[in-house]
C-alpha cells in the first residue's frame, strides 16, 4: 500500500487509517500496518483493540514498576484483560487480571502496580472512571 504525504505536522506520532470501504480500517503507524473492523471480520473491533493495546503498555510498565521497587527479575507476567460495555456499547469498566512468576507478597504487588499506573501512557490517557483495575497473582507460573 503506499503511503500517504503526511499532513507535514510536527506531531510526536503520526497514523494513517484507510478504509476502501465497509467497517475495517487499515491502520499505518510507522512500518507497522494491522487492522481494526468494527465488526470483528477482518481484525479486532476499536474497543477491544483499546483494551488490548492498554494491557499492551501497562505490562511494561509493570516490569518497569518492579525494577523501580528492586524487583528486576518479575519472570513471566501475563495480563488477562476483561471489558464490559454500556447499553451504547461503549466501554463502562476494563479489568486486568495480571499474573507474575514471581512470588512477591500483596503489599510489594500494589506498590508495583501504583508505579505502573503512573508510568503507562495508555492509563494516563484514558477518561476519570475508565482506568483499569488490577488484580496480580504471583508464583503463577
Amino acid at each position: 500500500m503506499p503511503r500517504p504525504e503526511s499532513t507535514g505536522g510536527m506531531s510526536d506520532i503520526e497514523t494513517i487509517t484507510v478504509s476502501d470501504e465497509g467497517f475495517a480500517c487499515v491502520n499505518q503507524v510507522g512500518d507497522f500496518e494491522f487492522t481494526v473492523d468494527a465488526t470483528d471480520e477482518e481484525g479486532p473491533n476499536p474497543n477491544a483493540a483499546l483494551v488490548a493495546t492498554y494491557a499492551s503498555c501497562f505490562l511494561p510498565a509493570f516490569r518497569v514498576g518492579g525494577q523501580q521497587r528492586g524487583h528486576d527479575d518479575l519472570g513471566k507476567v501475563q495480563i488477562d484483560a476483561s471489558a464490559d460495555l454500556d447499553d451504547d456499547d461503549d466501554l463502562a469498566s476494563i479489568h486486568f487480571t495480571i499474573h507474575v512468576a514471581a512470588d512477591l507478597d500483596d503489599e510489594t504487588f500494589d506498590e508495583i502496580v501504583e508505579r505502573a499506573e503512573g508510568i503507562c501512557h495508555v492509563h494516563a490517557a484514558l477518561r476519570d472512571g475508565l482506568a483499569a483495575e488490577v488484580d496480580v497473582y504471583g508464583d503463577a507460573f
